[in-house]
Protein backbone atom coordinates (compact mmCIF):
# COMPACT_ATOMS: atom_id res chain seq x y z
CA UNK A 1 0.00 0.00 0.00
CA UNK A 2 1.23 3.53 -1.35
CA UNK A 3 1.71 5.99 1.16
CA UNK A 4 2.84 9.52 0.86
CA UNK A 5 2.96 11.53 4.91
CA UNK A 6 3.72 15.18 4.85
CA UNK A 7 5.19 16.99 7.14
CA UNK A 8 6.78 20.38 7.73
CA UNK A 9 3.80 23.18 7.41
CA UNK A 10 2.93 25.84 9.86
CA UNK A 11 2.97 29.14 9.83
CA UNK A 12 5.48 32.23 9.05
CA UNK A 13 5.58 35.16 8.27
CA UNK A 14 6.41 36.87 4.97
CA UNK A 15 9.96 36.39 3.72
CA UNK A 16 10.26 33.59 5.81
CA UNK A 17 11.25 29.75 4.95
CA UNK A 18 9.97 26.28 5.30
CA UNK A 19 11.39 22.85 4.14
CA UNK A 20 8.07 20.64 3.58
CA UNK A 21 9.15 16.83 3.79
CA UNK A 22 6.97 14.31 2.31
CA UNK A 23 8.07 10.18 2.89
CA UNK A 24 7.15 7.77 0.65
CA UNK A 25 6.50 3.94 1.26
CA UNK A 26 4.62 1.11 -0.01
CA UNK A 27 6.69 0.54 -3.31
CA UNK A 28 9.81 1.16 -5.39
CA UNK A 29 9.41 4.79 -6.72
CA UNK A 30 12.52 4.59 -9.16
CA UNK A 31 10.56 5.40 -12.45
CA UNK A 32 7.92 8.05 -10.66
CA UNK A 33 7.92 11.70 -10.24
CA UNK A 34 7.67 12.97 -7.49
CA UNK A 35 5.78 16.59 -7.19
CA UNK A 36 4.32 18.96 -4.74
CA UNK A 37 1.09 20.47 -5.60
CA UNK A 38 -0.69 23.29 -3.24
CA UNK A 39 -4.23 24.36 -3.26
CA UNK A 40 -5.73 27.42 -1.75
CA UNK A 41 -9.09 28.08 -0.53
CA UNK A 42 -11.60 28.87 -3.82
CA UNK A 43 -9.04 27.81 -5.73
CA UNK A 44 -8.00 25.09 -8.11
CA UNK A 45 -5.14 22.43 -6.66
CA UNK A 46 -1.79 23.92 -9.24
CA UNK A 47 1.33 21.98 -9.16
CA UNK A 48 4.41 23.53 -7.79
CA UNK A 49 7.57 21.38 -8.50
CA UNK A 50 7.85 18.03 -10.17
CA UNK A 51 11.36 16.08 -9.89
CA UNK A 52 12.43 12.62 -11.24
CA UNK A 53 12.81 9.68 -8.52
CA UNK A 54 16.06 9.89 -10.19
CA UNK A 55 16.72 13.55 -9.42
CA UNK A 56 16.29 15.32 -12.56
CA UNK A 57 14.02 18.35 -11.59
CA UNK A 58 10.90 18.42 -14.09
CA UNK A 59 9.52 21.76 -13.46
CA UNK A 60 8.54 24.68 -11.15
CA UNK A 61 5.16 26.69 -11.31
CA UNK A 62 6.31 30.44 -11.86
CA UNK A 63 5.15 31.64 -9.05
CA UNK A 64 7.73 29.84 -6.97
CA UNK A 65 11.19 29.67 -9.54
CA UNK A 66 14.00 31.39 -7.49
CA UNK A 67 11.85 30.52 -4.17
CA UNK A 68 11.27 27.02 -3.91
CA UNK A 69 13.55 23.94 -4.19
CA UNK A 70 12.30 20.43 -4.33
CA UNK A 71 14.66 17.51 -4.00
CA UNK A 72 15.08 13.99 -2.97
CA UNK A 73 16.63 11.50 -0.54
CA UNK A 74 16.15 8.14 -2.40
CA UNK A 75 18.52 6.75 0.82
CA UNK A 76 15.56 7.86 2.67
CA UNK A 77 12.74 7.82 0.25
CA UNK A 78 11.65 11.14 0.79
CA UNK A 79 11.25 14.28 -1.09
CA UNK A 80 11.40 18.13 0.23
CA UNK A 81 10.26 21.26 -0.79
CA UNK A 82 12.51 23.84 0.35
CA UNK A 83 10.15 26.96 0.50
CA UNK A 84 12.08 30.50 0.80
CA UNK A 85 10.83 34.22 0.79
CA UNK A 86 7.34 33.16 1.45
CA UNK A 87 4.67 35.36 0.43
CA UNK A 88 0.59 35.71 1.76
CA UNK A 89 -0.12 33.77 -1.40
CA UNK A 90 1.43 30.96 -1.08
CA UNK A 91 -0.67 30.08 2.10
CA UNK A 92 -2.16 26.94 1.00
CA UNK A 93 -2.59 23.36 2.08
CA UNK A 94 0.52 21.72 -0.25
CA UNK A 95 -0.07 18.04 -0.98
CA UNK A 96 2.70 15.55 -2.09
CA UNK A 97 1.88 13.43 -4.92
CA UNK A 98 3.65 10.06 -6.51
CA UNK A 99 3.16 9.23 -10.86
CA UNK A 100 4.05 6.34 -12.25
CA UNK A 101 3.21 3.28 -14.55
CA UNK A 102 -0.71 4.84 -14.74
CA UNK A 103 -1.08 6.14 -11.30
CA UNK A 104 -0.98 8.66 -9.03
CA UNK A 105 -0.72 8.60 -5.64
CA UNK A 106 -1.83 11.79 -3.14
CA UNK A 107 -0.68 12.71 0.69
CA UNK A 108 -3.08 14.10 3.27
CA UNK A 109 -1.67 17.52 2.67
CA UNK A 110 0.21 19.55 5.61
CA UNK A 111 -1.33 23.72 5.67
CA UNK A 112 1.36 26.62 5.07
CA UNK A 113 0.22 29.55 6.34
CA UNK A 114 2.21 33.30 5.76
CA UNK A 115 1.06 36.12 7.76
CA UNK A 116 2.12 39.53 6.05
Amino acid sequence: QVQLVESGGGWVQAGGSLRLSCAASGRTFGNYVMGWSRQAPGKERESVARISWRGAIIYYADSVKGRFTISRDSAKNTVYLQMNSLKPEDTAVYYCNADGQGETYWGQGTQVTVSS
